[in-house]
């Protein structure tokens, strides 16, 4: 992984420098010599939030048989017709 540091300036002249950069890590954007904003590829991003489970990775994770769950039973989901 390597990280990429630009100002703020060189990040608004040359943005697809910046994105390029970010499919090979992180893109430290500076304000004045500070670091204020990060640029990451999507698929960086989602790894590093975790992105929405997916039931059958949760099923395959160890000790999962000791996870409880709990489902509500829906009784609004049957209707009566009507057929006037």
């Amino acid at each position: 992984m390597t990280i990429t540091t630009l100002s703020s300036r060189q990040f608004n002249q040359d943005a697809s420098k910046a994105k390029k950069a970010a499919n090979f890590g992180p893109v430290f954007i500076t304000d004045r010599g500070r670091p204020a904003h990060v640029l990451l590829s999507f698929e960086d991003y989602k790894k590093l939030t975790g992105g929405p489970a997916k039931i059958a990775d949760l099923l395959a994770m160890p000790d999962g048989a000791d996870i409880e769950l709990e489902i509500p039973a829906r009784r609004d989901l049957a209707l009566a017709a009507d057929f006037s």
